[in-house]
């Protein structure tokens, strides 16, 4: 698989609702997994929320998307990550590596609970990157 550059939309507890909406726009597949379906929720009322959402359009557009936990801070204008993916490890961590450099680590780069190894930071300009390697899923995780 080729490693995929796309933006990643942050909502507050209407990331369902705007996936939905983002593909009645472009069209394609979207899959949506919740808190829950992880076993990730902190709080229960954050259960059906949005954990991960992709839209892939059939013309090959990517658009990824999850609800902010009351826990973690929320500002409209400055909800979108880059999300960088793929099963390329050499590549995919080389991009992390010198993402890196001079940047804030939101979370390592390691393995997650749905199987692949996924780490967040935020560059020094500022900008948000998720890196997610794709693995083997994590006995009993929910396919996305």
């Amino acid at each position: 698989m080729p490693t995929i550059l796309n933006p990643y939309l942050s909502f507050k507890d209407n990331a369902r609702e705007a996936m939905e909406f983002y593909k009645s726009v472009l069209g394609g597949e979207l899959t949506v997994s919740t808190f829950d379906d992880f076993h990730a929720a902190q709080d229960p009322s954050e259960g059906p929320l949005v954990m991960h959402s992709q839209l892939t359009a059939p013309n090959g557009l990517t658009l990824m998307g999850s609800d902010t936990p009351s826990r973690m801070e929320f500002r409209p204008g400055t909800n979108f990550s880059i999300s960088l993916s793929g099963d390329d490890e050499a590549e995919l961590r080389g991009y992390w590596d010198r993402l890196s450099d001079g940047a804030t680590v939101t979370m390592p780069l390691e393995k997650a609970m749905w199987g692949d190894t996924f780490g967040m930071l935020v560059d020094k300009f500022g900008v948000a990157w998720l890196v997610n390697i794709a693995g083997q899923p994590a006995e009993g995780a929910p396919q996305a």
